[in-house]
């Protein structure tokens, strides 16, 4: 397995925070869904120093090397600021609440409160 770290400086990009966060709802996670060899997907932002991100865990080598849709990069205007990849050494779920770990989030604000009455 692997995993990888993509952030973005959006200083110097027409995009926020907010405007990505509708990127998020209006097409990005839904387009990830269905990425074969992707085993999850979150999307990470730090509002304070303005970067935006997302971290994946792949089932193999080969499945994160693959050319990846570039929808993120070209509303920002430039490729990630860093993009790392590491092996995975081992993996754990703990207990929670959640039947699924998909469309879970700040962005997701309905599916948040929907998530949060169970």
């Amino acid at each position: 397995m692997r995993a990888v770290i993509a952030w973005w400086d959006l200083d110097g990009s027409a995009q926020t925070v907010d405007s990505l966060r509708e990127f998020l709802r209006d097409e990005a996670v839904d387009g990830w869904a269905g990425f074969h060899g992707l085993l999850l997907k979150v999307w990470i932002a730090d509002r304070e120093r303005n970067r935006w991100g997302a971290v994946q865990l792949w089932e193999s080598a080969e499945a994160a090397d693959r050319p990846l849709p570039t929808r993120a990069a070209e509303l920002i205007g430039f490729p990630p600021t860093e993009r790392l990849s590491f092996e995975v050494e081992a993996t754990t779920e703990g207990i929670h609440r959640f039947p699924s770990l998909a469309r879970l989030g700040s962005a997701l604000s309905a599916d948040r409160d929907l998530v949060e009455r169970t």
